[in-house]
């Protein structure tokens, strides 16, 4: 793949950009006092000793051992590495971490005496090893079976995830509008995660558009519908929580149900796309002579056979995510009008809704949009 001297300066200077403002976002503001949370201290440690265990199982909790138990743990990491230290760890229903000699965990520790550190409670299994285990599983089965283009796409997958995290967050944090803020990720993470599947060229250009259109399609419904029936962020399960945090912050709430749906629905959105882009390439590449006509029509037809299978897998998607809540509506039996009008159930599904109705409308527009730009011959 050949970059002329126009392309590498515009990337060039998109990555500078990309840095100075990733560095900027994450940069502390001058007076901002750290949270409660951030001064936490969590070190691995692992069981060296049972002292006593008490728990005994439950029949209403399916089995689970419910009591407390009296350990001995050995920290693992940070200033008190090597340290053994006294804890007791509470099983209930809900904190249910039943623990056995040998096995490692994460605690957190009140050092208000740095010299005599306790453990203050043991907050999780330590699943570091089952994590990397996936990731790498993961990495080297898209590189075995996708060789360059697994490699890219893991590239991409990385940069989405940096920017989600050190590039929207921080500036829904700051103030900065949400839905904007939105559509700004939407744009950066298809332009760099296609161009580094398909290098610069129209194929790429065609795909990009009809992922931010129909990313942007699937906004503006939601958009719509929050208007229509008043639905945004405060409608979320979370809202409590994110109104205390926007006291003081800049966080504007109400926005963040549209950017929800925009950065859920870019996965298959961008799939959807390069799929009929790269198939209407290929059959342009095939026969240089058929008319944007005849191409067009066949995008639809590749669509047609992709869109049921993306929409389906978004709605599920968002089904999955709210089981929990759906198989509660059915224990206790809730008519069926309060069910499909509540904020939990109207969002799920205005959130599975527009992300659909985003994908099946960007079949139309990337298989024009690449029948014409293929078939013009001065591009």
């Amino acid at each position: 793949m050949k970059i002329n001297t126009k392309t590498l300066i515009i990337t060039i200077l998109f990555c500078l950009f990309y840095a100075s403002g990733i560095y900027w976002l994450n940069t502390p503001s001058e007076g901002e006092v750290p949270t409660a949370a951030s001064k936490l201290l969590f070190v691995k440690a692992h069981v060296s000793e049972i002292l006593d265990d008490n728990a005994s199982p439950d029949i209403w909790t399916e089995g689970l051992r419910l009591g407390t138990q009296e350990i001995v743990a050995i920290i693992d990491s940070g200033l008190y590495k090597g340290r053994e230290l006294y804890a007791v760890n509470y099983l209930n229903a809900y904190q249910n971490i039943d623990l056995k000699e040998g096995m490692k965990i994460i605690v957190r520790l009140d050092n208000d005496d740095p010299k005599n550190p306790k453990i203050a409670s043991i907050a999780n299994y330590d699943r570091s090893a089952l994590i990397i285990v996936l990731v790498t599983t993961f990495i080297l089965l898209l590189l075995l079976f996708g060789g360059k283009k697994g490699l890219m796409a893991i590239l991409g997958l990385f940069f989405t995830i940096f920017s989600i995290w050190f590039m929207l967050i921080p500036m829904m944090l700051k103030g900065f509008p949400v839905i904007p803020s939105a559509v700004l990720l939407v744009s950066i993470t298809a332009v760099a995660s296609l161009v580094l599947l398909n290098g610069f060229s129209r194929k790429t250009f065609c795909a990009i558009i009809g992922c931010i259109g129909g990313v942007s399609f699937a906004g503006a419904i939601a958009y719509l519908a929050g208007i229509i029936t008043p639905l945004g962020g405060f409608n979320m399960i979370e809202a409590e929580e994110l109104v205390l945090r926007a006291s003081d912050s800049g966080l504007q709430i109400s926005g963040l149900l549209v950017s929800g749906i925009l950065i859920a629905a870019l996965g298959a959105v961008m799939d959807i796309s390069l799929t009929i882009t790269s198939a209407v390439y290929e059959m342009h590449q095939l026969n240089p002579k058929t008319n944007w006509q005849s191409l067009f029509k066949s995008g639809l037809n590749i669509g047609r056979d992709a869109m049921g299978t993306m929409a389906n897998t978004l709605i599920l998607a968002f089904a999955g995510a709210s089981l929990n809540t759906l198989i509660l509506f059915r224990v206790y039996d809730y008519p069926s009008l309060q069910v499909f009008n509540s904020d939990m159930m109207t969002v799920e599904i205005v959130q599975g809704l527009a992300g659909s109705i985003g994908i099946v409308l960007t079949v139309p527009l990337v298989a024009l949009l690449s029948a014409m730009l293929f078939t013009k011959k001065s591009l």
